[in-house]
C-alpha cells in the first residue's frame, strides 16, 4: 500500500479526453458517519485499504438524482437515464495512490439500468421504489427495495440546506471530492476515474434519517448522530474508461 496517497484537491486532477459516459448528479445529500477502520477493510476490494482522516475513515449514505445519463458523447436518455439513486460507499486508496470510492450498494429506480450496471460494470446495483420530493426549504428521498434482496430494505431522508460553503473543510474535501472508484474485476481490482466542476457545496441539517441500507450492506449500522451532513445542486459528470489497478491475490 502507498506510504502517501495522492493529495485530497477540490478539483478533477486530470481531465478525461475521452469519457466513456455523461450525466448530472443533482439535488445531492451527503450523510457521513465515522466509523473504525478495521470494521470495514474486509468489505473493501483486493489491492485497496480504507482512506482515511486523522485515522479515521467514513460510510457515507449519498442519495440523489440522476439525470440523462448518455454514452461516450452521445446526448443523455431523457427517461431511462434519469432517476433517483442513493448509494452506500466507503473510501479506499490503492497502491498507485489512487483515492476513491467502494461502493457497497446502489439503489436505483430503472431497471433497465440497473441491468446494465450489474452486468456491464459488476457494481452492485438494486432496483427500488424511490423519490425525491423538494419541500419548500427541505428536500426528501425515499427508498424501498425490490430486487434483488433483502426485499424491503429502505432509507427515508429530509434534509434542510443552508448557505453556501465558502472554503470547505479538509474532511468535506475528502468525502465529496473523489475523483473515481474502486470496483472488483474478475482476477483484479479496477478503476474507474471521473471528473466534474467543483463541488458547490451547502452544509445541511438532517431533519429526518430512518434507514437499514447501511446495515443490508454489511456494514455497521450508524450510532450517533453523523459527522457531517452536506448537501449540493449538483454537477455535470463524466466518467473515464476502467483502468487497470493492483492484482488480486
Amino acid at each position: 500500500m502507498p506510504s502517501v496517497p495522492e493529495p485530497i484537491t477540490p478539483d478533477a486532477p486530470v481531465a478525461l479526453r475521452r469519457p466513456l459516459l455523461t450525466q448530472e448528479w443533482l439535488d445531492l445529500a451527503f450523510v457521513h458517519w465515522a466509523v473504525d477502520p478495521a470494521a470495514v477493510s474486509g468489505l473493501l476490494p483486493a489491492g485497496t485499504v480504507p482512506d482515511t482522516v486523522d485515522g479515521v475513515t467514513y460510510v457515507g449514505l449519498v442519495a440523489f438524482r440522476m439525470r440523462r445519463v448518455g454514452w461516450l458523447r452521445l446526448p443523455g436518455v431523457p427517461y431511462l437515464g434519469s432517476f433517483p439513486e442513493t448509494n452506500v460507499r466507503l473510501y479506499s486508496v490503492d497502491a498507485h495512490g489512487r483515492r476513491g470510492v467502494v461502493f457497497r450498494s446502489m439503489d436505483a429506480s430503472r431497471l433497465l439500468p440497473v441491468l446494465m450496471g450489474r452486468l456491464g460494470f459488476r457494481l452492485p446495483y438494486v432496483w427500488s421504489r424511490m423519490s425525491v420530493r423538494n419541500g419548500g426549504d427541505t428536500v426528501g428521498y425515499s427508498s424501498v427495495r425490490r430486487l434483488p434482496g433483502p426485499r424491503g430494505a429502505y432509507s427515508r431522508l429530509v434534509v434542510r440546506p443552508g448557505e453556501r460553503i465558502a472554503e470547505p473543510t479538509e474532511l468535506e474535501h475528502f468525502l465529496t471530492a473523489r475523483w473515481g472508484m474502486h470496483n472488483p474485476y474478475p482476477g483484479h481490482t479496477r478503476f474507474l476515474p471521473n471528473d466534474h466542476p467543483r463541488w458547490p457545496l451547502h452544509r445541511a441539517t438532517l431533519v429526518a434519517c430512518e434507514e437499514n441500507l447501511i446495515a443490508s450492506a454489511g456494514l455497521p449500522a450508524p450510532a450517533g448522530e453523523p459527522a457531517s451532513v452536506l448537501y449540493s445542486p449538483g454537477v455535470p459528470v463524466r466518467l473515464g474508461r476502467p483502468l487497470p489497478g493492483p492484482p488480486r491475490a
